[in-house]
């Protein structure tokens, strides 16, 4: 028989089992744990222990910057953020459907943040790190309160706390709405088993309470009511007829029925949050004409299976995935369905003596669901960021999985705890070395495209990224990229354009520019979304320009006619801009350009003016034809 310093791990789920499992030869009977005194001081030691780790393995993001995609719409350049906690950011706040969200409670988090640390990066970054440490010791306590199983549970919150994958969620700063959501919703979890404990008004409405701040940090917490409902069968056991009651933290059994019934006021807030939420987002999601149901649903699967192999294989993590649209290959889809159809029969052949693996699985499918892709905001297939929570259930099903294996083969202490910290440390080796990616912007998406392949998002954030810094010549190269990648996106054939005209190569900036002209022309054609105005009249604005300087006056003044009936405004803007960079930093090229500028909108003296600075300063510099004989006279 193991000694009793087995109990840490290999004690199940202290709940009775069935008579088909106490007939089993292997197995020992269930230990209840007491939570005397003595053994809440323990457990309230391993989870500071385990606190520190989780601090400890992300200490290095305290020195990190806030990176340029979407942290400076959460933090660095939002006006109201900024303010810290004053009256005017939580009038603001309640009604803010900024970043295609509403989630008041991120942004009273973020202007709390200000008011504490002000734009200094790291204390943002910390206060990140203290939430995610806080939701992997509540995961420990909330499993070990109910089931008994110090060990396994601990397990289970070390793989939460330690586990690369969700490296994205606590190094981002943007991503405070998700460690923030997951705070409430696992509060919001232990207000439930006090509720079961002994069921009254009071106790329902904190639950209500936490649950509504959840879906106020972050709507991903909307699929609540249907993990009580899955706990309520383990570890609760609160269905009657269905589980046997359980010892550990017995509560009183009621029929389904009246379970789900119970659950009703509480999806009431799921559909208000639903409704909201699509209101928000509004033309962020993706309609079916463009990503067809069908092509939805597989993909869905796809995710559902990659989720599960970085579970396994966390290598090659990246801030974006490209979506693969109608790419995927048959057998891949095919493979996850068949993947997760197997566990399914595994947890269904052993829900009545293993009713953990039924509900880890059905976890980490629900809660996937309103980031599985089925309404599809954005264009990332899977993110590292929609795992955080539902691979919460298959951290479980692994942790209890490996607690039975031990059982069966009567292993000691020893052992156990070497395995798990095997486990827990190869996989704090690989999220510290994925913590160094996220040390600026320019790291960030060279790992990205480092590790996926045409990520046309990547490209064109780290082109961004290096212009920046000053880097235009590597930054276009990226830029180049992306636009082969995205060839309907005028704005790029118009940067592009831009680049070849800085250049001289101005036959490539024609053709650019004339992409872009088409694409605007072909959108409204077609009712679909236009140009701005503003882009649409500085690229017309430049053809004419360019035709300008090959001497087709009359194709220059018909572009320039373009530009005007485009927005007037941000052709004379141009011009002022164009003016207080060249005094800036004086080039015959920029005179040139601001000459013919000038000619075209009828400012002929002031011209004239710019085309002999520009002679000036290039004697041999080729003018039109026009300019050349007007700077001789």
């Amino acid at each position: 028989m193991p000694t009793k310093t087995n109990a840490s791990w290999s004690t199940q789920d202290a709940s009775v089992r069935s008579k088909k499992s106490k007939s089993k030869k292997s197995e020992r009977p269930s230990v209840a744990v007491i939570p005397t005194p003595a053994r809440v001081k323990q457990v309230l030691a391993i989870a500071a222990l385990l606190a520190v780790c989780t601090l400890a393995l992300y200490s290095r993001v305290g020195g990190h910057p806030f990176i340029s995609y979407d942290d400076q719409y959460y933090v660095y350049e939002n006006s109201h953020v900024k303010e810290g906690l004053t009256w005017a950011t939580l009038t603001w706040s309640l009604t803010a459907t900024e970043e295609a969200n509403w989630h008041p409670i991120t942004w009273l988090s973020h202007a709390l943040d200000c008011e504490l640390f002000g734009l200094n990066p790291s204390g943002h970054h910390w206060m990140n790190v203290a939430i995610h440490a806080l939701n992997a010791v509540l995961l420990f306590l909330l499993l070990w309160r109910v089931t008994g199983a110090t060990g396994r549970s601990l397990l289970a919150a070390a793989l939460f706390a330690l586990h690369p994958l969700n490296v994205e969620s606590v190094a981002w700063v943007a991503e405070r709405k998700n460690v923030l959501s997951t705070l409430f919703f696992l509060l919001a979890l232990g207000a439930y088993g006090w509720y079961a404990r002994k069921p009254s008004v009071p106790r329902y409405i904190a639950v209500a309470l936490l649950f509504v701040i959840g879906l106020a940090a972050k709507p991903m917490v909307i699929t609540l009511p249907f993990v009580l409902l899955l706990l309520d069968f383990w570890p609760l056991r609160r269905i009657e007829n269905w589980i046997e009651p359980a010892s550990v933290f017995p509560v009183p059994q009621e029929r389904f029925a009246k379970l789900v019934l119970e659950k009703l006021p509480l999806l009431v807030f799921s559909a208000g949050s639903a409704v909201v939420t699509v209101v928000a987002q509004g033309e962020s999601v993706i309609p079916t004409m463009v990503l067809p149901i069908g092509v939805r649903l597989e993909n869905a699967i796809y995710a559902y299976g990659m989720y599960l192999w970085k579970m396994i294989w966390p290598a090659h993590l990246a801030l974006i995935y490209p979506h693969p649209g109608r790419t995927l290959a048959a057998w891949q889809p095919a493979l996850a369905a068949l993947t997760l159809a197997a566990i399914g029969w595994i947890a269904w052949k052993h829900r009545a003596t293993r009713p953990q693996t039924p509900v880890g699985l059905l976890w980490f499918l629900g809660t996937a669901v309103p980031v599985i892709g089925i309404i599809q905001v954005g264009i990332q297939v899977i993110a590292d960021r929609y795992a955080y929570v539902p691979l919460i259930g298959i951290f479980v099903i692994v942790a209890w999985g490996l607690g039975d294996l031990a059982d069966y083969f009567h292993l000691s202490f020893v052992p156990r705890a070497a395995t798990m910290l095997l486990i827990v440390g190869a996989l704090s080796f690989v999220t510290w070395r994925q913590i160094g990616y996220w040390q600026s912007t320019v790291d960030v998406w060279t790992h990205a495209l480092n590790v996926t392949t045409n990520n046309s998002i990547a490209e064109q954030n780290l082109a961004n990224a290096l212009f920046s810094l000053g880097q235009h010549q590597e930054g276009m190269i990226h830029y180049r990229n992306y636009a082969r990648l995205e060839p309907l996106d005028p704005v790029a054939h118009a940067r592009l354009g831009a680049d070849f005209q800085d250049h001289g190569q101005l036959p490539e900036a024609i053709h650019e520019y004339e992409a872009v002209i088409r694409s605007e022309r072909m959108a409204r054609e077609s009712g679909l979304p236009v140009l701005d105005s503003a882009t649409l009249a500085v690229t017309c604005a430049n053809m004419a320009v360019i035709y300008g300087q090959l001497g087709e006056d009359a194709r220059a003044r018909e572009y320039m006619k373009k530009a005007f009936d485009a927005d007037s405004q941000t052709v004379d803007h141009m011009i002022s801009q164009l003016d207080q960079a060249i005094a800036a930093r004086p080039t015959a090229q920029g005179y040139l350009r601001l000459g013919l500028l000038l000619k075209l909108t009828g400012h002929t003296s002031e011209a004239q003016r710019a085309f002999s600075l520009a002679r000036q300063l290039d004697p041999s510099l080729g003018l039109p034809a026009a300019e050349e004989g007007a700077i001789q006279r």
